[in-house]
């Protein structure tokens, strides 16, 4: 090989100096996350990577919708209690849903509990065709808010993060919009960080497993498609300080929660020892990579990885963080003798969450007393399916059969006396003609049998 210029380096010292300084000034590649927090307040970066790198928004597209729709009640178009209709095309949603039927009624209030506690799809849907008459009018009006926000690498075509071509954000961009919905919506922050939902008889616990488990969690939201990975964007409070970590790419939805885990730790460290690091800016000020965003449908669904193409309900049976995961070793050293010592981050996401009272939500218009209980209990009726009607009923049906032996005995007791010697003694009276015990046999068989095929019938 020729070369026309001279080689910038002869010693390996040279070289290795070389290398960093080019790792530090090229784009990074993305390495299937993007990793980010600041400060609530202020907006001051604490630490960054690939945050300005395109990614897929999946399910916290719907922080948008919730933000949208919410500016619309207090600007008073609409009220938490407008009744909205689910329509043919809210119905037709992929999972996760509700999946109420089309010309089902909800309150606004209780479809924003819906789509952002069970991440329902339809229900973001049901907003949008309610505040924006269609999807794309809602969708125009999530481009309109991102732009208005400083979002410059956000853009939006459906409420609720399915996949479709043109749906992409940054860490930057939901940084941003984490910090419009404290400043513009503290009347109506609570929507983000309700721990569970009990529709009917059935509870659901939020996605966001750092909900009840760390310390001070107070938001926002999940996502999850193949092209994207595991995503959050969470929030917690200590001492006063508020600060925001999102985390796109993450393996499964319990490495996400870690992760963010891990980097709220290393905020509030951080806050106290801020002289030690050099100035990041704010999130406003963070440049842009003009890319493609990272599809990383093959790592997270390719494969061994049999997961549906966006369904939140997966999270649980994806999450396989066990040990010690990397940063928290460092995160202990670092904060060590700052503050009370907590447990890891991947031990203190696997407890149980703290037991709290599930927000009871129901189709129809508002309802209290009396009426919120009967319309409970319609919707837990109608949550019931047919088919599980049918196997009660054949639970029911087995019960007798399993007393077919007893019900033998007791048609056996008018025969004779309830002594079991009596029960050779007809055998001797039959036993003069020998077919008549082969037929008192024969007969006693079928009457065994019957019962027993029942249940299979």
């Amino acid at each position: 090989m020729h070369l026309s210029r001279p080689l910038p380096c002869k010693s390996s010292s040279c070289w290795i100096v070389l290398l960093a300084a080019l790792a530090i000034v090229a784009p990074r590649v993305v390495q299937a996350e993007a990793l980010l927090v600041v400060e609530a307040d202020t907006g001051k970066v604490l630490q960054a990577d690939n945050a300005t790198y395109p990614w897929y928004p999946a399910s916290v597209t719907k922080l948008m919708t919730a933000y949208v729709t919410l500016k619309a009640v207090k600007d008073g178009r609409i009220t938490l209690d407008t009744l909205l209709t689910v329509s043919p095309v809210a119905a037709s949603q992929s999972p996760s849903k509700m999946g109420f039927r089309s010309g089902i009624q909800v309150t606004v209030d209780n479809a924003l509990k819906m789509m952002l506690v069970k991440s329902a799809n339809d229900m973001a849907v049901v907003l949008a065709e309610g505040v924006g008459g269609s999807i794309d009018g809602f969708s125009a009006q999530m481009n309109e808010a991102a732009q208005r926000l400083g979002m410059t690498q956000s853009s939006y075509v459906n409420p609720n993060g399915l996949p479709a071509d043109g749906q992409i954000t940054s860490a930057r961009d939901l940084a941003i919009l984490a910090r419009a919905i404290i400043r513009d919506l503290p009347e109506y922050e609570y929507f983000v960080h309700i721990p569970s939902i009990r529709y009917g008889r059935r509870v659901t616990q939020n996605f966001n497993k750092l909900i009840g488990r760390y310390p001070g969690a107070d938001g926002f939201k999940t996502g999850f498609i193949c092209a994207s990975g595991y995503n959050l964007v969470a929030s917690a409070t200590r001492n006063g300080k508020r600060l925001i970590a999102v985390v796109l790419g993450a393996s499964s939805g319990q490495m996400r929660a870690v992760r963010a885990a891990q980097l709220l730790e290393r905020g509030f460290a951080n806050n106290q020892l801020a002289w030690l690091r050099p100035s990041l800016g704010t999130v406003d000020n963070l440049v842009p990579i003009d890319a493609s965003p990272p599809n990383l449908r093959d790592e997270m669904c390719g494969g061994k990885h049999k997961r549906p193409a966006s369904d939140e309900d997966e999270d649980a049976a994806a999450s396989n963080a066990s040990g010690p995961s990397t940063g928290e070793t460092a995160i202990t050293f670092f904060t060590a003798g700052l503050q009370p010592p907590m447990a890891k981050p991947s031990d203190l996401l696997a407890a149980e969450a703290a037991p709290s009272e599930p927000i009871v939500v129901y189709t129809g218009p508002t309802k209290t007393g009396p009426a919120l209980i009967a319309a409970v209990a319609m919707d837990s009726e109608q949550q019931t399916p047919p088919h599980r009607g049918k196997k009660k009923s054949r639970v029911a049906a087995k019960k007798p059969d399993t007393g077919a032996e007893p019900a033998a005995a007791k048609h056996a007791k008018p025969d004779g006396t309830p002594k079991v010697e009596e029960k050779p003694a007809k055998p001797k009276a039959v036993v003069k003609p020998k077919p008549a015990p082969k037929n008192t046999t024969s007969q006693a068989s079928p009457v065994d049998q019957k019962p027993a095929t029942a249940p299979h019938t």
